[in-house]
C-alpha cells in the first residue's frame, strides 16, 4: 500500500502517511486486543482520518475511486489491525451510500464533514434475536422522523458520529436505510455488555438501543440497501477486509516457523501452501476490482463468487497455519492467535451458502432448460 492510493488534495493536507499510520495502528494492535474492557480504537482511526483515508471515496456521484486502491486500502488497515479494519470498511461503505444515494442537500453538507475530517460513519444492519429488544422502527409523527428499537453487531458502537441503519418501516414492506445522528447518548445507548466475543475485540460492536433518535434521511426506496452495483461493492470490501486479516495470519505464522531452529521440508511445504492460499486471495480481489469499477449487471454475481473464493482460501491459509505451528502461538496468546480469532469470527457473521446455493440452482435450471 503506498501514498498513491489517497486523493492527491488528500494527501497535501495530511499531517502524517498512510504508511506511518498502518505502521503506529499495527505496532499498537496487540494492546487494544488485550484490553480487559476494549473501548473505541480513537487512537487507530484519528490516525488513519488525519493520513485522508477515511476521506478517500468521499466524493459526489457515482463515478467511484478507482476500485484496485480502494481495496487495496481497506485490506491494508485489515491487516494492521483487523478490529480497526472492520471499523473502517463499514465507514466507506456509508460515505459511498452517502454520495450516491442521500438526498442532494444532505449529501453535500455530509461529505464536507468526512472530507474536512469531522465525521466517522458506519452502517448497522444487525437485527436482535429474541429477547434482546424490539427491532429498530422509523417513527413519524408530526415532527420528523426518529428511530427506536434495537440493532446488534454495530461495529465502532460509541465513537461513530452517523450510521446508515436498516429499520423497519410501518408503512413498506421492505427495510428502509435510514440515516441517523449518533452524537446525542439520550437517543443512542451502547450497551457495552453484549459484545464479549473473543475476536475483533476492538471493532466494540456493541448491541445499541435507539430512543427517538433523529433519523435524517432515507437513503433510497425500500430495499435500497440491496441495491445494485451497491450491495455487490459493499460485499467486496468486506472480502477486502477478510483479505488483509489472512495476510496478517501469513505474517504471523510466516514468523513462527522461520523461528524455529529445525524448519525443514514440513515447514516449507505449509509455507508453500499459505502462499498459494494468499495468491489465490490476491487473484479474486483483482477480479473484484475490475468488475467494481465496470459496474457491469454481473458485479454482483462476481462478488459473490469472489467472497465465497475468499473465505475458503482464507480458511484453508488459517487451518495449514495452525497445523504447521501447532499449540505454542495460540497458547501464548502471539500474533497468530489474535489473528485466527479476528478472521474466523468475521466470516461467521457473513452467510453465503444460501445465496451460494441459489446461484448453483439457477445454473441446474438454465442447464435444465438447454438440454429440452
Amino acid at each position: 500500500m503506498n501514498e498513491t492510493a489517497l486523493a492527491p488534495d488528500t494527501l497535501r493536507s495530511a499531517p502524517v502517511t498512510l504508511e506511518a499510520a498502518l505502521r503506529e495502528i499495527a505496532a499498537t494492535a496487540a494492546d487494544r486486543d488485550r484490553s480487559a474492557t476494549p473501548i473505541f480504537p480513537d487512537d487507530a482511526i484519528t490516525l488513519l482520518q488525519d493520513a485522508g483515508a477515511l476521506a478517500f471515496n468521499a466524493t459526489d456521484g457515482r463515478v467511484r475511486p478507482p476500485a484496485v486502491e480502494e481495496l487495496e486500502l481497506v485490506r491494508a488497515v485489515a491487516r494492521a489491525d483487523a478490529s480497526v479494519g472492520r471499523i473502517f470498511d463499514g465507514h466507506l461503505n456509508g460515505v459511498e451510500r452517502l454520495a450516491v444515494q442521500a438526498p442532494p442537500a444532505l449529501r453535500e453538507v455530509e461529505l464536507a464533514a468526512v472530507r474536512n475530517r469531522r465525521l466517522r460513519v458506519g452502517v448497522w444492519g444487525g437485527d436482535p434475536r429474541s429477547g434482546e429488544g424490539a427491532p429498530a422502527t422509523v417513527e413519524r409523527g408530526r415532527g420528523a422522523a426518529t428511530l427506536s428499537g434495537v440493532k446488534t453487531f454495530c461495529s465502532g458502537a460509541g465513537g461513530l458520529d452517523r450510521a446508515l441503519v436498516l429499520a423497519r418501516d410501518p408503512d413498506a414492506r421492505l427495510p428502509v436505510a435510514v440515516w441517523v445522528d449518533l452524537t446525542d447518548p439520550a437517543s443512542v445507548i451502547v450497551d457495552q455488555r453484549w459484545y464479549r466475543a473473543s475476536g475483533l475485540r476492538a471493532s466494540v460492536s456493541h448491541r445499541v438501543v435507539f430512543r427517538r433518535a433523529p433519523v435524517l434521511a432515507q437513503f433510497g426506496p425500500p430495499g435500497g440497501l440491496s441495491q445494485p452495483p451497491w450491495f455487490g461493492r459493499d460485499a467486496l470490501r468486506t472480502a477486502a477486509s477478510w483479505a488483509g486479516m489472512a495476510d496478517c495470519a501469513l505474517d504471523a505464522a510466516l514468523g513462527e516457523l522461520a523461528r524455529r531452529p529445525d524448519a525443514g521440508p514440513l515447514e516449507q511445504l505449509a509455507a508453500g501452501r499459505m502462499l498459494a492460499a494468499q495468491q489465490t486471495i490476491v487473484a479474486w480481489l483483482q477480479r473484484a476490482a475490475q468488475a467494481m469499477d465496470a459496474a457491469t449487471p454481473e458485479l454482483g454475481v462476481v462478488a459473490l463468487h469472489a467472497r465465497v473464493a475468499i473465505a475458503h482460501a482464507s480458511r484453508a491459509l488459517l487451518d495449514e497455519a495452525a497445523r504447521a505451528c501447532g499449540s505454542h502461538p495460540f497458547a501464548t496468546g502471539g500474533g497468530l492467535d489474535r489473528a485466527r480469532r479476528d478472521l474466523e469470527l468475521f466470516l461467521l457473521q457473513h452467510r453465503l451458502d444460501p445465496a451460494l446455493a441459489a446461484a448453483g440452482a439457477r445454473a441446474l435450471h438454465a442447464r435444465a432448460e438447454d438440454d429440452r
